[in-house]
């Protein structure tokens, strides 16, 4: 298999983290691209100076989005995986919520992933082909209580994923979209001390399914939902 070049959206974060370190284990060109200014120094540390790390970009963004997608084509030679990781979380009812959260949440969890799918295809079409991977949501099945604007902007992920992968099929670019359940994650397990976090799922099991679906041997999976609950 030849060497691929993938993006990692959300890239700072835990998740993203786990994807990134899958993929260079595994020989690929990586860049992390994420909205905070820095990458903290642990992921410095983690990854050194090979990997292409884009700090500060707001990608939900076009042009921004754009031109780094630009700039690691260049660098790489081209692209051949995306990875949408990059969104937010916020609970609010509606009753006692504010409306712009949900412009904010379409912003974050559905808009950067129609921005990025938008801005990678041309260096994925001049390649011949590719991999994009969103990240949904199990929960975006059915909205709970303070929900609803996470789960929308989720379950729009979903559509996204089902509608693009039927524009791209004859074209040689696969869509897929991961549904986790709650992610075992430092900001998840301060934001809910009392649960029980052997029923979560770890990141490098979402990083796992995710390297498959980047994979040769997942040329035929496209359009597909996958939900990662774990065994708990």
């Amino acid at each position: 298999m030849t060497t691929q070049s993938v993006v990692v959206t959300g890239a700072f974060g835990a998740l993203g983290v786990a994807v990134a370190s899958a993929f260079v284990a595994r020989g690929a060109r990586v860049a992390l691209l994420d909205v905070a200014p820095q990458p903290p120094a642990s992921i410095r540390e983690k990854f050194g100076p090979a990997p292409l790390l884009f700090g500060g970009v707001d990608l939900s963004d076009l042009e921004s989005t754009r031109r780094v997608m630009d700039v690691t084509a260049t660098r790489f030679g081209g692209i051949d995986v995306l990875v949408n990781v990059a969104g937010g979380f916020r609970w609010e009812t509606l009753a006692d919520g504010d409306v712009e959260t949900w412009d904010q949440l379409y912003a974050m969890n559905l808009r950067t992933a129609v921005v990025c799918c938008k801005t990678v295809l041309p260096a994925m079409l001049a390649r011949g082909g590719g991999r994009i991977v969103n990240i949904g949501a199990a929960a975006a099945a059915r909205a709970g209580a303070g929900m609803g604007a996470y789960t929308a902007s989720k379950a729009g992920v979903q559509r996204l994923t089902e509608s693009l992968s039927e524009e791209l099929k004859d074209r040689g670019i696969t869509v897929n979209a991961i549904l986790p359940g709650t992610l075992d994650t430092p900001r998840n397990r301060a934001d809910m001390p009392d649960a029980d976090f052997t029923r979560w799922i770890a990141p490098q099991t979402i990083a796992g399914v995710i390297v498959f679906l980047a994979s040769e041997a997942a040329g035929a999976v496209t359009g597909a939902s996958i939900p990662v609950l774990g065994g708990g």
